[in-house]
């Protein structure tokens, strides 16, 4: 009996470094380059550093340029965000709508278009589908994200200014 347990241990402890190992070879095959865009990691994404960089600078239309370029060339839903974002910037609040919506056919957890999406609610008035977006991210963020944050503070703000007039 007892060479029988000892024999169950042993093919237990064999087994378990069998699939420990087996678990590494497969994270080594399926390892994503570590160039993150926005919340999603994507082999296919294309360069958005420059775009970034005109937004952060407040060109807005020169990264909206950008993006539409970028666009026409890769269905990607970073660069849909992104152009999304740069066109309610410029106060193009229905085409914006429309690229958040691309964005999100192609990556429906996007977080970055879900925020933006709810900002832009917020921006037009539409609170009940802002607070829609706010409820999705909780569902993706449990425990919080800076993109949940965001969107709730956009429409705290909203209330506040609301019943400040």
């Amino acid at each position: 009996m007892k060479r029988y347990i000892a024999n169950v241990a042993l093919l237990g402890v064999i087994g378990l470094d069998a699939l420990f190992a087996a678990g590494s070879a497969i994270s080594a095959l399926t390892a994503v380059p570590a160039f993150a865009i926005d919340n999603i990691q994507s082999t296919n994404a294309p360069d958005l550093t420059q775009a970034r960089a005109k937004i952060a600078a407040g060109d807005y239309q020169g990264a909206r340029d950008e993006l539409r370029g970028l666009a026409e060339n890769t269905q990607q839903a970073d660069v849909y965000n992104l152009l999304g974002f740069t066109l309610r910037k410029t106060g193009d609040y229905r085409t914006s709508l429309t690229y958040y919506t691309k964005a999100l056919e192609l990556a429906p957890d996007h977080k970055a278009a879900r925020e933006y999406l709810g900002e832009l609610y917020v921006e037009t008035g539409e609170m009940a589908k802002a607070n829609e977006q706010l409820t999705r991210l909780t569902t993706l963020c449990p425990n919080g994200c800076e993109e949940r944050d965001d969107l709730a503070k956009a429409i705290a703000a909203k209330i506040a200014q609301t019943a400040g007039n």
